[in-house]
């Protein structure tokens, strides 16, 4: 059975998140989809609870700290956070280069504040990520 309308189903599979920033619609480079986002927050999460854990009896105002400084330190450093780099991804500026020190701290505050995280676009760049000018990809 044919679809009711084949141009739409046509403009549905030419279309893919990322499609307006110029990158692929899979492979490298390509957006980061949910899955992969949540499980490498989760990761960030975890291991931001153990440091607490560890060497703060499990505060949860230093847990937070904790996860901001390991997201804007290993973003700064090495494109991603402990969580992105095990799930094979990574975040980095639309504008090209280096992501600097200034987007990893914009985006590691937003994303403490989790509103702007939850509210994206079609190119499943969360609020964060656009302020901050970046984007999570693919390697």
């Amino acid at each position: 059975m044919a679809p009711a309308n084949p141009t739409v189903d046509r403009a549905q599979q030419d279309d893919w998140p990322g499609r307006q920033l110029g990158l692929p619609a899979s492979g490298p480079r390509s957006i980061a989809r949910l899955g992969r986002r949540i499980a490498g927050i989760a990761i960030d999460w975890a291991i931001a609870v153990l440091i607490s854990l560890a060497f703060f009896h499990y505060n949860g105002g230093a847990t937070l700290a904790v996860f901001a400084i390991e997201q804007v330190l290993f973003i700064s450093l090495l494109s991603g956070s402990v969580g992105h780099l095990i799930l094979g991804m990574r975040v980095v500026p639309l504008a090209g280069g280096w992501v600097g020190v200034w987007r990893p701290a914009v985006r590691t505050v937003l994303l403490c504040l989790v509103i702007p995280a939850v509210i994206y676009d079609k190119d499943q760049r969360g609020l964060h990520d656009k302020l901050a000018g970046t984007v999570l990809v693919r390697r």
